[in-house]
């Protein structure tokens, strides 16, 4: 066995959003012996990563970032509403290098593993690069959307042409320019990607298990006006979105859909849609979430927009969602999605109508008996969303049970940031949190504030570790299931439900409210208020 290479008192996994903001937090708050342990060969986490044509951020710019430097916050300047991913990536190399991150920090090192010693108090985590190291703390900020989803199709290792999936492009971009193109999937990130791709590629074909509904991004330059003002009422931004439903300036018209008469309805429609961004989702009559009939009347104002774009109808009729309510998957923000279908070098291939991918052959995709060639094969297929970067972390608590023991029925935490069984863990924006339905800065914000306050707080009493009780974190995993059991999330095949990975159970991964973010928060701070309440510490 390697022999200890470090003692530390908190180990980061990831340097994205969350890893970063761990560090400063620890480190110069409270003074700790922290390091970062990343992946990558520098800081970014999921910005540098998904390299793929088109990948933006999808918040918008002025609350996509860190709130704790006030300074920063006036001197930054963003080039539009939604930056691309080489923007942001600079970004993040600025704050590292303004707060001189990069010193704790250790690159092209990937966590292997890691146990609990349960007579020391102390983890043992593993790397990559053989590394040994003792810390009294784990935080695991490896992002919500990191554990890649590459579909296990037939056939995929003797196809003769290049494939990529979109988390994993090759750093200098790919060339599709007179290239035959398959692009595998149509959620977020492949409603980004394939406009882009389409305006290169010489034949793009389109493969669409589910189809989503999509809603305008209207991306563009800000008006300077615009962004004085939120710079100028920067304390106000934060304040709102701390106390918002979803981490944004952001909210629901307060009244059901069905008592709006059609044509205040479609003035609001209207309004929303024209807003762009997440508008038309997360800002809507208050029922929409709750109620079928509210949400028909929500989702057949898109299905017109979707009809109205697409010449050919019959291509419209594939790209228009059926079976699940609108807003219970990840909503996507469209820059000529819709369009680009009415594309002479653009084919739409519809599981449902034209029948499935069967395999990968050596020069393409055979799909409902039908032989495609192709160039180059996209996989926009996602992510094992929220527990799956978690379990790849091999890590073993108590017992030497792993996470995936833990979770074999579904994620069970307390709070989103704890598990019981796990001491001294901490889960940065972890299931059964806001995460995923938040904008996400807010949410990591909130928790590495709360995990710092409680470090601090467990050195000032002599506690040295703390962990969730198992009858805490049931009643959390029952409050989680009861509040979305309560809405038409759970019809879905969502990642949302973890229905997008086979074999995977069938949970609702993220937490909904009963009053969002805000709540989420004022929740976490009466636990701490009441000496952490459902924690055993010791």
């Amino acid at each position: 066995m390697a022999a200890i290479a470090r003692e530390l008192d908190a180990l980061v996994i990831g340097a994205g959003f969350s890893g970063m903001h761990a560090l400063k937090s620890l480190r110069d708050k409270l003074g700790l012996q922290v390091r970062v342990y990343e992946a990558a060969p520098t800081v970014g986490g999921t910005w540098y990563w998904n390299r793929y044509p088109g990948a933006r951020c999808d918040s918008d710019a002025y609350i996509y970032c860190f709130t704790w430097d006030k300074q920063l916050l006036q001197e930054w300047e963003w080039s539009e509403r939604y930056p691309e991913q080489p923007e942001i990536l600079r970004y993040l190399e600025h704050v590292a290098q303004r707060h001189d991150l990069k010193r704790d920090m250790q690159f092209d090192t990937r966590v292997t593993g890691g146990e609990f010693d349960e007579s020391s108090n102390l983890w043992t985590v593993h790397t990559d690069t053989g590394e040994q190291i003792s810390a009294r703390y784990v935080i695991a900020a490896v992002g919500s959307l990191s554990s890649t989803n590459i579909p296990q199709f037939k056939g995929v290792d003797r196809f003769k042409g290049k494939w990529y999936h979109t988390s994993q492009f090759p750093a200098g971009g790919v060339d599709f320019t007179n290239k035959r193109v398959a692009v595998v999937g149509t959620g977020a990130t492949a409603v980004q990607a394939i406009p882009e791709i389409a305006q290169q590629a010489k034949h793009l074909v389109v493969f669409q298990r589910t189809a989503n509904y999509c809603v305008p991004a209207r991306n563009g330059k800000v008006d300077p006006e615009v962004t004085r003002a939120r710079k100028a009422d920067y304390a106000g931004v934060v304040q709102r979105l701390r106390g918002s439903f979803f981490g944004f300036e952001y909210d629901f018209i307060p009244k059901s859909v069905l008592e709006a008469t059609p044509e205040e309805r479609e003035r609001e429609f209207d309004r929303m849609w024209d807003t762009g961004g997440f508008a038309f989702w997360l800002a809507n009559y208050q029922d929409m979430f709750f109620n079928q009939e509210a949400n028909d009347l929500c989702a057949d104002y898109i299905k017109r927009k979707i009809r109205s774009t697409v010449k050919d109808p019959a291509v419209a009729e594939k790209l228009i969602p059926k079976g699940y309510a609108y807003g219970t998957k990840r909503q996507p923000l469209d820059t000529n999605y819709y369009e680009t279908f009415n594309k002479d070098n653009v084919e739409l291939i519809d599981a449902k109508t034209d029948g499935v991918i069967e395999e990968i052959t050596d020069s393409g995709i055979r799909a409902g008996g039908k032989d495609y060639v192709f160039d180059i094969i996209v996989f926009a297929t996602g992510f094992d969303a929220m527990t799956g970067p978690l379990k790849a972390l091999n890590l073993k608590g108590r017992g030497g049970r792993t996470l995936d023991e833990q979770w074999v029925d579904g994620p069970h935490s307390y709070l989103g940031i704890s598990v019981a069984g796990f001491p001294n863990l901490f889960t940065i924006t972890g299931p059964q949190s806001p995460s995923v339905l938040s904008n996400m800065p807010v949410s990591i914000e909130q928790h590495v504030e709360w995990v710092t306050d409680c470090i601090e707080a467990m050195r000032k009493s002599g506690k040295t570790v703390i962990e969730a009780t198992p009858e805490a974190q049931e009643q959390w995993v029952a409050h989680v299931n009861e509040i979305v059991n309560a809405t038409l999330m759970t019809g879905a095949n969502s990642w949302y439900m973890s229905a997008n990975i086979p074999g995977k159970p069938r949970a609702f991964l993220p937490y909904l409210g009963p009053a969002g973010v805000g709540g989420y928060r004022q929740k976490c701070d009466e636990v701490a208020a009441a000496g952490y309440q459902g924690f055993a510490l010791a």
